[in-house]
């Protein structure tokens, strides 16, 4: 029997699996996905997460309870060795492990892109995986708790500033959904004014959301100015040391929240610890069916999709395009990869991944986004309704619809959940404390403490 081997449970890797699962025939191969975490992490679901509109658990697709034939290995591929046709794994326990394969996936997903700025390691989260839009929430919820009973003065005010650096959709689509959150709190806490929260969106590039035209990303821009608030375009985070904002226009002022969504980084499995061809981006160069490919041949029985793979895009219509690291493509892409995968084993054509888009649909919080497709622009309520009608239709499986769209229904009858768990993240606290006070306890802030 072949193995199939998947490196990473992302949304190509997932779709791969899903896909060869229900195509193969008893006995013709064995799929096995590596990945860290038991789960998909629905990105686009994440900025409602940090809202309380959509449920942690609900973003995140289970792949035990939808992979039924698959081989599922929780752990990190540390190292690709293609010419030995094995990966090495490091699990969530035990020593490492070799795994031996006939064919290879690679799907891994990208990493965060950071840069050496002074505090950043220390006090922002990421905004790719569902524990740290969690944590965001959860940040923000008792920044209000702890600054309803503080005078008007420092520490009042940085607990109620928020600072989202990067203008692309998680960006825009995060800060839309905090300012809503921050904006509907206000109205459970008489203790703080409506001029107090104070929101900084920092985009080193002179527009935001890349992906629409100029018009409708200026449009974006003074909706959220005119929400209260402050989008520095053209402008660099500096340092962020002990919470201490300093950007490249001049402007200093204390943050109590510090959100990094300043793009992708391709996976370092990829590009520093295998055998396979990367191009100067340090993503696997592959063909348009989706095999991975040298200048002249192609790599025998690899395959790759997603944000670590450099895809052609031929519905662009001009050479060196490639498609961009987003959802739409991935899913396809997964798809696609599962046809190809099986064709190949049974001898038969494989076939190009071409995808036209579907235009671009972002949230800006609650009854408010915009979408585009090509020249059409639709803004505000229609465009937020267009925004919940496909991303509910395109989670996968009908379990997790009929989930997320249990919670909207609710929360349109009784509003949002406004409760804290930050202490979830020091579950024995209170265990080891023995009811004892203790000032100065963690706000669920990377590296710190924030006393109130």
């Amino acid at each position: 029997m072949r193995e199939i081997l998947i490196v990473g449970g992302g949304y190509a890797g997932f779709y791969t699996a899903w896909g060869l699962e229900k195509r193969l025939r008893p006995g013709e191969a064995r799929v096995t996905i590596v990945d860290p975490r038991p789960y998909m992490t629905y990105q686009p679901f994440l900025p409602e997460v940090v809202a309380g509109s959509v449920e942690a658990r609900h973003a995140a697709v289970s792949l035990r309870r939808h992979l039924h034939y698959t081989r599922l290995v929780a752990g990190s591929v540390t190292e690709i060795r293609h010419s030995a046709r094995t990966v090495t794994v490091r699990p969530e326990s035990g020593p490492s492990l070799d795994l031996h394969y006939d064919v290879l996936v690679v799907t891994a997903g990208a990493v965060t892109r950071t840069f050496p700025i002074p505090g950043l390691s220390d006090q922002a989260y990421g905004l790719k995986h569902v524990e740290e839009a969690v944590a965001i929430r959860d940040r923000l919820l008792t920044s209000f708790d702890r600054a309803a009973g503080l005078p008007r003065g420092p520490e009042r005010t940085k607990l109620l500033t928020v600072t989202v650096v990067g203008g692309g959709f998680s960006g825009v689509e995060g800060f839309g959904e905090l300012l809503a959150l921050a904006t509907a709190l206000l109205k459970k806490y008489p203790e703080i004014g409506a001029d107090e929260p104070a929101f900084h969106l920092v985009e080193a590039r002179d527009r935001i959301l890349p992906e629409v035209a100029d018009r409708p990303g200026a449009w974006v821009v003074r909706s959220l100015e005119k929400r209260g608030a402050r989008v520095h375009l053209n402008t660099q985070l500096v340092s962020a040391e002990d919470g201490r904002v300093r950007l490249s226009d001049g402007t200093e002022y204390d943050s109590g929240l510090l959100v990094w969504t300043a793009g992708n980084a391709a996976n370092p499995i990829v590009h520093n610890h295998s055998d396979l061809p990367v191009d100067e981006r340090g993503l696997l160069t592959v063909r348009a069916d989706l095999r991975v490919t040298t200048d002249t041949e192609v790599v025998p029985d690899v395959w790759a999709a997603g944000d670590d793979a450099s895809v052609p895009d031929l519905a662009a219509g001009r050479p060196g395009a490639h498609t961009v690291p987003n959802a739409q493509h991935a899913v396809r892409q997964g798809k696609l990869l599962a046809k190809n995968i099986l064709a190949s084993l049974r001898g038969r054509p494989t076939k190009d991944y071409v995808h036209r888009s579907l235009g671009v649909v972002a949230t800006l919080g609650l009854g408010r986004g915009i979408f585009q497709y090509r020249g059409l622009v639709i803004k505000g309520f229609p465009a937020w309704l267009m925004h919940r009608g496909y991303h509910v239709l395109a989670i996968p499986s009908w379990e997790r619809k009929t989930r997320v769209f249990a919670v909207w229904v609710t929360a349109l009858l009784y509003g949002r959940d406004i409760v804290s768990l930050a202490s979830v993240q020091q579950p024995r606290e209170a265990f080891v404390s023995r009811g004892e006070l203790r000032r100065g306890e963690e706000l669920a802030q990377p590296g710190g403490r924030l006393t109130a």
